[in-house]
């Protein structure tokens, strides 16, 4: 018997809070949060994005975002660097490259670990159904990226 729509959409929040708690968890000893480790990973996957994509990327509000990225600028991790005209963007410095390398481990353990009950095949599987749920765009955003 096939759960409830509501039953299975709250399965997939409960597997995105159980990923961000160990993720949080597994990062901290870095000094780095998911969502600052997430920052970090967008800002060098999209190094032109304008900071209103990289808002939405990371799921945030623009204010949120420039919020958090004034706060890693001061903790060096990222750079305001002078874009096409009167634009501004933002990129990794060496410390918040090492950093993102670091998390990179991290939540690849992570995410093995948390998925590891899925054979090879299911795992496929279950990214196409995703991937069908999410539509073309692959995520909320429609930017494209992971």
């Amino acid at each position: 018997m096939t759960r409830t729509i509501q039953g299975i959409g709250l399965s997939v929040k409960r597997l995105q809070m159980r990923h961000h708690r160990a993720l949080n968890l597994g990062l901290g000893p870095l000094g780095v949060t998911l969502v600052q480790w997430d920052a970090l990973r967008h800002l060098d996957e999209n190094p032109s994005a304008s900071l209103h994509d990289l808002a939405l990327l990371t799921f945030q509000s623009d204010q949120s975002f420039g919020t958090l990225a004034g706060r890693m600028i001061q903790r060096g991790l990222i750079e305001r660097v002078p874009g096409p005209g009167r634009a501004v963007h933002h990129r990794l410095t060496a410390k918040g490259t090492a950093l993102r390398r670091a998390g990179d481990a991290i939540v690849e353990r992570v995410l093995r670990e948390s998925f590891a009950p899925l054979a090879p095949a299911e795992l496929a599987q279950f990214d196409e159904l995703l991937s069908r749920v999410l539509g073309k765009s692959g995520d909320s955003a429609g930017l494209g990226g992971q």
